[in-house]
């Protein structure tokens, strides 16, 4: 009897257990399967906190693949206010004498009491070793990636800048910013019950695509070199430089001013972040002469030695009486643009009529945008053929009642410069991730080059065009030394808000050519807007043009095609026609009989004749002067820039000379004159320099 009580109980047990097993398996069978995803959705969104980090932008090459930007790793500070808890004030005060940011703005920030709050991001390498060493409770740092332009302000117009979000907001950084940016990245930070973060993971990383421009740094460190010096001197509210390769459509250097630093863009005024070359509008003045007279020798209308009367300087249109810059009687056609005649240029497009002149422009590319691959362009102004009036074709002829941008400007001309073939312009080569290259598509897709006018119109307006910087022409000192070249000034008069009408000392002076003639390297326009004093563009532009082209070409290791200008040994770089583009007050005159250890008469006796140089020398600074014997014009153009100084070549070949010597202290910006002679020469001045060096 006792057994069966005993028995009966073991299966009550037994029984309830069962029960209490199968609703526990039961329940957790329900958590585990049918609920699973519900309560995993519930944890994560407690105990994750996804943090979105700035991806890492690809990298922006020159041509010749040295960085002008890059994104480099930073570290960003930011709070967990629940884990600060009653040290908020001490954690306020110490942040704020470490970082600089006011007190009651951290105060307000911590007592928000959520999860995560930034204090300060991307922090310098100082600061953040500063905030780690505080040690403080629930204060974290979180890496990033931040925007970085070694070279400063060069060519920040064409490069752009970015937020703090590293989203691009000019320039290539803009265009190209859903490639260059990449996708985002996020931080998964894991928190324990109290909310405490203890552990974490970084996923979709995926860097931006790098991109190859074909911008040159060297030749746009030229180009922005000269358009200070030019700004400098003239006082010009701001001004444009482009250099491009005709043949192609690639631009080698854009400079603009006033320029700004991307690294700090808001520091710079929004005018000064304005890209001019793509977005500026003007009346081209009598640069567009060149456009007049493209569609009339293309029509067979004119020849280069025809002489219209130019009427002693001025011309009636539709009942409108148009003056020229100075009388003129009879001139030739070749003449009237080297002159710059407005009478003649205007007697030339009324004989072809407003139809035709009107197709040849919009041919050059004018009153649409030229499709180059930096944001913002504008398409110029040029009213619809049926809108013009009874004097537009004559104030259209010379350059008025017409709006363009550099961009155009110049990429018409680089169509002269070629042949007659229009590219369309651009400044991205190519786009790469890792070692794939990446197919151009969209706006950067190449466009078919058209044909605008015959390559025999082209040659004509080479040889006119090279009339304007002869002896006689508006644009002489525009010549260069070593290197023929043909150009167009313009003197474009700027409306007078006052008035409303044209200013007389108000312009956009300009300088547009090419060089050398028959095998043209580079195209350059240079605009200077509103120039104080001197203000026609041959006076102020052309000297530009002739600087920047000199130093390119030596650059580039274009052969020369004339004979050196003998003033050229003289004065070093200047002819006298452009002495006003430089002032030699503050320089010592160095020639090389002058400098030290001088060699001996049996050496003087084995070494050919050579010129005397005269430099103009800048001493007394920290920089010492390298030894160019025996380099190439490029080697020693390329040392030069990268030291900050102006490299002065006289003849071809190998460096035999250099003033001041190497070694000598020079300050930045200081000319060096190198002379180049043969292989012979340049073997024999090595030797001999190392025997001075010897004793």
């Amino acid at each position: 009897m006792q057994e069966e009580k005993v028995h009966v109980r073991l299966l009550i047990v037994a029984g309830v257990a069962l029960l209490w097993m199968t609703a526990v398996f039961g329940r957790l069978g329900y958590l585990q399967l049918v609920r699973h995803s519900t309560y995993v959705a519930r944890a994560q969104r407690q105990q994750q906190r996804t943090i979105e980090i700035t991806p890492k932008r690809g990298a922006i090459y020159d041509r010749n693949m040295h960085p002008l930007a890059m994104s480099v790793p930073v570290q960003s500070a930011f709070a967990v206010p629940s884990e600060i808890g009653d040290n908020r004030a001490m954690a306020a005060r110490l942040l704020s004498g470490v970082l600089g940011i006011p007190r009651d703005v951290l105060d307000a920030r911590f007592e928000s009491g959520g999860s995560f709050v930034w204090i300060l991001r991307k922090l310098p390498p100082d600061r953040a070793e500063a905030v780690r060493g505080l040690n403080l409770k629930g204060v974290y740092l979180q890496a990033e990636n931040q925007r970085y332009y070694p070279k400063r302000e060069l060519a920040s117009h064409i490069l752009g800048f970015v937020d703090l979000d590293e989203k691009g907001l000019g320039g290539i950084e803009y265009q190209l910013d859903s490639a260059i940016r990449g996708k985002s990245e996020k931080i998964v930070v894991m928190e324990d019950a109290r909310q405490r973060s203890f552990d974490g993971g970084v996923a979709q990383r995926d860097q931006g695509a790098n991109v190859v421009l074909t911008i040159d740094e060297k030749i746009q460190y030229i180009a922005e070199r000269e358009l200070a010096e030019a700004i400098a001197k003239t006082h010009a509210l701001a001004g444009t430089v482009i250099v491009q390769n005709p043949n192609d459509g690639s631009i080698l250097a854009l400079a603009n001013w006033p320029k700004f630093n991307p690294n700090s863009p808001n520091d710079a005024k929004a005018e000064a972040r304005m890209d001019r070359a793509v977005s500026a509008i003007y009346e081209p003045g009598s640069t567009f002469k060149l456009i007049t007279l493209a569609a009339a020798f293309d029509q067979d209308l004119t020849q280069p030695d025809e002489i219209f009367d130019c009427e002693n300087g001025s011309v009636i249109v539709a009942g409108h009486r148009i003056h020229d810059h100075k009388p003129f009687g009879l001139l030739t056609v070749s003449n009237i643009l080297a002159k710059s005649s407005d009478v003649g240029a205007i007697k030339i497009a009324m004989r072809l009529g407003a139809p035709k002149f009107y197709e040849y422009i919009r041919a050059f590319g004018f009153g649409q945008q030229t499709g180059v691959d930096l944001p913002g362009e504008s398409k110029g102004l040029l009213k619809k053929i049926e809108n013009w009036s009874g004097v537009s074709i004559g104030s259209i002829s010379m350059g008025q009642e017409i709006g363009v941008t550099p961009m155009q400007l110049v990429t018409a001309v680089s169509a002269i410069a070629n042949g007659g073939t229009l590219y369309k312009p651009r400044v991205v080569a190519e786009m790469r991730r890792g070692e794939q290259v990446l197919p151009l598509t969209g706006a950067l897709a190449p466009a078919e080059p058209r044909e605008i006018i015959r390559p025999q119109t082209a040659a004509t307006l080479r040889r006119l065009m090279e009339g304007v910087v002869l002896e006689g022409g508006t644009g002489t000192r525009a010549r260069l030394d070593g290197w023929t070249a043909a150009g167009k000034t313009g003197s474009a008069q700027k409306i007078d808000p006052a008035t409303g009408r044209y200013s007389h000392t108000q312009l956009i002076a300009s300088f547009t050519g090419f060089t050398p003639i028959n095998d043209p390297a580079v195209t350059i326009l240079v605009s200077l807007d509103s120039p104080v004093g001197q203000h026609e563009g041959g006076q102020v532009a052309a000297p530009v043009f002739k600087r920047i082209a000199e130093q390119v070409l030596a650059y580039l290791n274009v052969p020369r095609d004339v004979p050196l200008n003998p003033k050229l040994l003289q004065a070093s770089y200047h002819s006298s026609e452009a002495e006003e583009s430089a002032s030699l007050e503050d320089f010592t005159p160095v020639d090389f009989a002058a400098q030290p250890d001088p060699p001996t008469a049996q050496e003087k006796s084995d070494q050919p004749a050579k010129p005397s140089v005269t430099v103009a020398l800048d001493e007394g600074g920290d920089i010492a002067v390298p030894d160019f014997h025996g380099k190439t014009m490029r080697d020693v153009t390329e040392m030069c820039l990268s030291l900050g100084l102006e490299p002065v070549l006289v003849g071809s070949g190998r460096a035999v000379d250099e003033v001041p010597a190497d070694g000598a202290k020079v300050r930045r910006g200081a000319k060096i004159t190198v002379r180049f002679g043969t292989p012979e020469e340049a073997a024999k001045a090595i030797l001999v320099l190392g025997k001075n060096r010897h004793r």
